[in-house]
């Protein structure tokens, strides 16, 4: 494991070596200025050094790159039409071009390389979760610690409370609660008894429980959960290969054109070979991409700026583009949908018993419990007023719920297994069942006459959650819910959410199943989660989208993270980037025009040096403050 960290995390010194690029970027772009103040006020021959300089600290990222693929590829790309380009406008004087188009060049580059190394980010998170060390219970009865990747399928291990499930089994002796937020994202325990399955990275948090391994270290769901971020995450998404593509074939034609533009007019229309020289270096100059990489990259930033005063962060312009075009979305339930915090929706008690009495019992009861079910009836206690029975002692039976005396009296906390079936199910005319058919979770207090009272608890929705499907649902988009949870609960939380479709009992490696099926209908399909359950399938999905509050690996994983943790705001960030969109093509467009123009221009001989350099920089300058609009409010 440690060897992986380190592959992934660099050491602190020399963790300004990812920003190295922006650094030499920002410098280019100081001395592009500083030279272009000096030709002003005392004359070129000053700002010559510091063009020089502009270039060789701008553009040596860049020209490296591109040099390394070139080679690598036996392909030119477009690195190397920038270098050609700008030497290309030093060679006939002028440098401020050459040097604005380094520094265009290098500030995109620094940006691609801060988006790769953040990329590697969610591993480390990962695998620290995973447990490295065992306590394997030896012949002699002993235990030993030893590290998980020395054991063997069968071996018998001793989980303590509190400590994560070293590997995937299941329990031969003992009873607990399990923390299995880290395999199926559900903030309330699940009780385990003899012969349950357990998980790698769970967390153990009551009883000690002997336990048997069932798979090898290197299959558990656990390590299942990091292979399937490494394999999304390696995949190459449908634009950047095009974008792959187009770069070769960019180069191969204007390259051509400017071999060509040296020789041909010559011989074809008798021109001068100075002339047919300055012709083609023309040609280099303006068929120079300044335009086009300006059409993107500050509409793109300007929507990026944009979503973050809203609360939507996201991870760079790709992920951006691939929004607007998103036909469904799933949803995890447990802290995206709903809050992840269990409430008391209803609370009984017996015919004869006192309300505000029977609830100081219970609550006092709960109090000395950290379940979450626990703190959601004493807080359920507080809002209505009541203060915890004090005095209460109380005696935790792992697996079925909490023992509790005072005085000469006894009390039984927990589900209908403990305090009996078929009182349970006949309590307060039997609404039990029908509020577990709600998808609520139902405990009971039980006192030597019988159940004394019974609460039902449910993960409830986000206060915007209904909201916000009926504004994709207006968007045009399908919605789809995928969870952890059993049949019954997600169908009543979808139905009361408004979602069209759901699928329940969903583990990590299903979910990632379900997203996959999802892309081959729809081909853009967004993933909104918060745990690292989810976070196979928001690196699958085209854009993974992550709560605020969600866990550090989900939040590495996602390529949009909402910070407000607002549900509406999704649909806000599409409407942003169809808009985006829009705003791009026409760009693209019009840049493609303008170069198409002052090609033609050159070959008639309209257009020189000076006036096709002012078109090529003036289109530049105009599709940059077009892409500004991405900076109003969207209605």
């Amino acid at each position: 494991m440690s060897t992986c960290v380190e592959e992934y995390e660099p050491n602190k010194e020399s963790k300004w070596w990812q920003h190295i690029e922006l650094i030499a970027a920002i410098t280019s772009g100081v001395f592009i200025l500083l030279a272009w103040l000096l030709s002003q006020n005392i004359g070129e021959t000053f700002s010559m050094p510091l063009y020089l300089a502009a270039f060789l600290i701008g553009g040596y990222a860049k020209a490296k790159e591109g040099i390394e693929e070139t080679i690598k590829d036996k392909e030119l790309n477009v690195e190397m039409l920038m270098i050609f380009a700008a030497i290309g406008s030093a060679i006939i004087g002028y440098w401020v071009e050459g040097a604005i188009l380094i520094f265009i060049f290098a500030i995109s580059g620094a940006l691609e390389t801060y988006t790769l190394n953040k990329s590697h980010k969610e591993i480390s998170s990962l695998m620290e979760l995973q447990p490295e060390v065992a306590w394997l219970i030896q012949v002699d009865g002993t235990t030993k610690e030893v590290s998980t990747s020395s054991l063997q399928v069968g071996s018998i291990l001793l989980v303590k409370p509190g400590e994560r499930i070293p590997v995937d089994g299941k329990i031969l002796t003992g009873a607990t609660s399990v923390d299995m937020s880290a395999i199926n994202g559900e903030s309330i325990p699940v009780e385990k008894i003899i012969g349950d399955e357990l998980f790698a990275g769970t967390v153990n948090l009551n009883g000690a429980i002997e336990m048997e391994m069932t798979k090898p270290s290197s299959e558990t769901l656990f390590q299942k959960i990091i292979t399937l971020v490494q394999n999304a995450q390696s995949e190459k998404s449908p634009s950047q290969q095009f974008i792959e593509r187009f770069e070769g074939t960019y180069v191969k034609v204007v390259l051509t054109a400017v071999l060509i533009m040296m020789v041909l007019p010559h011989y074809a229309f008798n021109w001068d070979w100075t002339t047919t020289i300055y012709r083609a270096i023309v040609l280099l100059v303006v068929a120079s991409p300044c335009a086009l990489v300006a059409s993107i990259m500050p509409a793109t930033l300007a929507a990026v700026s944009n979503g973050a005063k809203r609360g939507i962060l996201f991870k760079g312009g790709v992920h951006l583009e691939h929004l607007g075009a998103l036909r469904t979305i799933a949803f995890d339930k447990t802290g995206t949908l709903t809050t992840g915090n269990p409430v008391v929706t209803d609370f009984h008690v017996r015919e004869e018993a006192n309300y505000e009495t029977t609830l100081a019992i219970f609550a006092g009861i709960e109090s000395q419990s950290n379940h979450p079910l626990a703190l959601a009836i004493t807080k359920y206690a507080t809002r209505n007023r009541v203060t915890p029975e004090q005095g209460i002692q109380i005696e935790d039976i792992p697996g079925y719920g909490i023992r509790a005396y005072q005085e000469d009296y006894e009390f039984l906390v927990g589900n209908p297994r403990f305090v009996g079936k078929d009182e349970a199910k006949d309590f307060h005319n039997g609404d039990a069942q029908r509020l577990s058919q709600e998808g609520k979770t139902v405990i009971f207090l039980k006192d030597h006459k019988g159940i004394l009272a019974m609460a039902a608890l449910q993960d409830t929705l986000r206060p915007e959650a209904i909201e916000a499907i009926r504004d994709l649902k207006s968007a045009g988009i399908h919605t789809v819910m995928l969870t952890g949870d059993n049949e019954t609960t997600a169908a009543a939380i979808s139905k009361e959410a408004g979602i069209d479709a759901y699928v329940s009992e969903c583990l990590p490696e299903m979910k990632v199943n379900h997203l996959k099926k999802l892309l081959n209908d729809d081909h853009h399909v967004g993933m909104v989660g918060d745990g690292i359950n989810d976070a196979p399938a928001l690196a699958t999905a085209t854009s993974g989208i992550a709560m605020g509050d969600g866990t550090d690996v989900a939040l590495e994983t996602a390529d949009i993270v909402l910070m407000q943790n607002d549900l509406t705001r999704i649909s806000y960030a599409i409407k942003l980037s169809r808009k985006m969109q829009r705003i791009v093509k026409q760009n693209i467009f019009f840049s493609i025009a303008i170069i198409a123009l002052l090609v033609i221009s050159n070959f008639m001989q309209i257009v020189d040096l000076p006036l096709g350099v002012i078109g090529h920089e003036g289109s530049t300058i105009l599709v940059i403050l077009n892409g500004l609009r991405m900076l109003n409010r969207l209605s």
